[in-house]
């Protein structure tokens, strides 16, 4: 199976060297470009394709507004999101993560891990450097973004659906959050990793997110994982 990419970016020389990258691999192909964040959506679903690496800040209609848009279709529901972004700590990169995003991505990246965080996100299965979204999204609340934290609207609605998690469910839940990964959880827990699996996607529909980023956001915005303030 051959991932279809999505590049939206308004950089046009951005999206060239993007392009040859991709393009350079056998099980993948950029099958369309988009400059601002209404052409991502509108050519997501003309050109089917699996990835969208989106710019966050594009004029217009931006990234977090285009992933919204994305996520909220449910014909673009295989559709995975992996945010570009040129800034460590961006409010909008946990806004994005609330919005559906699969993870994000740093544009001074190594190719090597654009091209792993595009079959990551494809195979829908695992989150995009789990610690390093892990620690991006502790650092954001810490320094005050998370004033919600456990309490107000965000807070109140994850707790509410924690309530349907068993306790294994939520023990993997804060596994999950602590950036490891499904072998690591399995080895900590002494089941299988098809055990593991099983729970965090039950406790992904549960808490209706679409992959284990979001179960990351819910497990800090619950107040059942707390950031560490350094």
């Amino acid at each position: 199976m051959t991932i279809r990419v999505l590049l939206a970016d308004d950089q046009a020389l951005l999206r060239s060297a993007f392009r040859v990258l991709v393009d350079s691999e056998p099980d993948m192909e950029v099958v369309a470009e988009a400059a601002d964040g209404a052409e991502a959506f509108a050519k997501a679903r003309s050109e089917r394709a699996d990835v969208v690496l989106m710019d966050i800040r594009m004029p217009g209609t931006d990234g977090l507004a285009a992933t919204r848009m994305i996520t909220a279709d449910p014909a673009l529901s295989d559709v995975r999101i992996v945010m570009l972004t040129t800034f460590e700590v961006d409010e909008y990169v946990v806004q994005s993560l609330r919005a559906g995003a699969s993870g994000f991505l740093g544009k001074g990246a190594e190719p090597e891990e654009l091209l792993n965080a595009i079959r990551i996100a494809a195979a829908g299965d695992a989150l995009l450097s789990p610690v390093a979204t892990k620690g991006l999204i502790a650092r954001f609340l810490a320094q005050g973004g998370g004033a919600d934290l456990g309490g107000g609207e965000h807070g109140r609605a994850h707790s509410e659906r924690l309530a349907a998690l068993t306790t294994r469910e939520r023990e993997v839940l804060v596994l999950v959050a602590g950036g490891h990964s499904n072998d690591e959880i399995a080895e900590r827990l002494a089941v299988s990793p098809l055990t593991v699996k099983t729970h965090v996607n039950r406790a992904m529909a549960k808490l209706g997110a679409r992959d284990r980023a979001q179960l990351v956001v819910t497990a800090y915005e619950s107040g059942l994982v707390r950031p560490k303030v350094e």
